[in-house]
């Protein structure tokens, strides 16, 4: 199994710094996790619903720690490029091991510049969390 796709929506709240859709194998889509900044740094929240006791249950989840441990890698890389380009235009500036160049995009969307990207996550930021889940909708699977 892997994480073909990680989206990273940025949301200017003060625990909630983010939602975000990951795609596994190219067909199988999981939204709505959240990033989440604790008192020791960031972390994710898988999705959840409230029950009618008021308790939050997962509607999906990992279940063994290494798999969550490599989502939860994947999408607080994905969510630091997003939110600070300037530190990845920096790393490729630094001599070091040569890396393979990464594969052909497959859409459009992976396709998009660096500097697109940066000023989409800086709109992002300015959105309420109402626009941000909105877009995070429209966005979906459904309108791929």
């Amino acid at each position: 199994m892997e994480v073909t796709e990680v989206k990273v929506f940025p949301v200017n709240e003060e625990k909630l710094k983010a939602f975000v859709s990951i795609v596994f194998d190219h067909c199988f889509m999981v939204n709505d996790i959240k990033v989440i900044r604790g008192r020791d740094g960031l972390f994710i929240s898988m999705p959840s619903r409230r029950k009618k006791n008021g308790r939050f249950k997962d509607v999906s989840h990992p279940l063994n720690n290494e798999t969550r441990q490599m989502i939860e890698r994947l999408i607080l890389a994905e969510y630091d490029k997003v939110t600070n380009p300037d530190a990845e235009a920096k790393e490729e500036e630094t001599p070091g091991p040569k890396q393979r160049p990464d594969p052909e995009p497959e859409s459009e969307t992976e396709s998009e510049a660096p500097s697109e990207i940066a000023a989409a996550a800086e709109d992002d930021a300015d959105r309420s969390l109402e626009e941000v889940a909105e877009l995070h909708l429209r966005d979906s699977f459904w309108n791929t």
